[in-house]
């Protein structure tokens, strides 16, 4: 599809890469609903953005709430043929620190987010895409995940949340597979270390060493190439099924 065709629901939409990749969408003449749990930040991005975005309070692991407000989405930008999942949370935490073993209820939460709360939006979205009028080479829609580099070479601290990255890397192919028949392509985005309101937090020396630790360039990711990452594989109808890293070789 061209990006002034796309009709697309951001999850973590009000900030981050989210943010980025609505800009990019709306900046082509495409249409965004962005979907966050931040509702002032979700109020001033989508106002920011002007009249192709609309703003949705949106807890991505709430199975009703989902399904509610992907509907309400696709009827105030009048179709839906993309889901771009970017709401994720890091959920730090050794599995056993100095307060002991880390509390199950944190890892599932982890979980809960990064891994589930994506499938919930991708499945709930594809519902709805599967009735689309078909494009060329039968397209009915795209999905993009985010997964993360932390899928394959997780850090002391990581395990929550490389293991729900490792989900969305997983279930990347098999949901591929699936949903062809739809004509509904599925593609995940495994980054590395990018420039986000987390990383705009921490310490200059911390931050210089994470750029440091990056073979070329040696520098952080800034969201625009994520977001034009995103816009490659919405207008690229053969990449299908695959993960990509944009990591600058870390």
């Amino acid at each position: 599809m061209q990006l002034a065709q796309a009709k697309a629901i951001v999850t973590g939409g009000a900030s981050g890469l989210g943010h980025a990749v609505a800009q990019h969408i709306v900046a082509n003449g495409g249409k965004v609903a962005l979907f966050d749990v931040n509702e002032e930040k979700g109020h001033v991005a989508a106002k920011e953005l002007g009249d192709a975005a609309r703003f949705f309070k949106t807890d991505v692991t709430s199975e009703d709430g989902v399904t509610a407000n992907v509907a309400a989405a696709r009827d105030a930008m009048g179709g839906l043929n993309v889901v771009m999942n970017c709401a994720g949370i890091l959920g730090a935490g050794r599995v056993l620190g100095k307060e002991g073993p880390m509390p199950l209820k944190n890892f599932a939460g982890t979980v809960m987010v990064n891994l589930i709360g994506s499938f919930n939006v991708a499945k709930a979205g594809a519902a709805l895409m599967q009735s689309n009028e078909p494009g060329e080479d039968g397209e009915r829609g795209v999905i993009v995940n985010t997964a993360s580099v932390a899928a394959y070479e997780g850090q002391i601290g990581q395990a929550a949340y490389s293991a729900s990255k490792g989900g969305v890397v997983g279930m990347t192919l098999p949901m591929a597979r699936e949903l062809a028949r739809f004509g509904i392509r599925v593609m995940t985005i495994a980054p590395g270390i990018f420039w986000t309101p987390m990383v705009d937090g921490m310490p200059p020396q911390v931050q210089e060493s994470l750029s440091a630790s990056i073979p070329f360039p040696s520098r952080l990711g800034k969201p625009e190439e994520f977001a034009a990452t995103v816009a490659f594989i919405l207008t690229n109808r053969y990449l299908n099924g695959e993960i990509i890293r944009l990591d600058g070789a870390v």
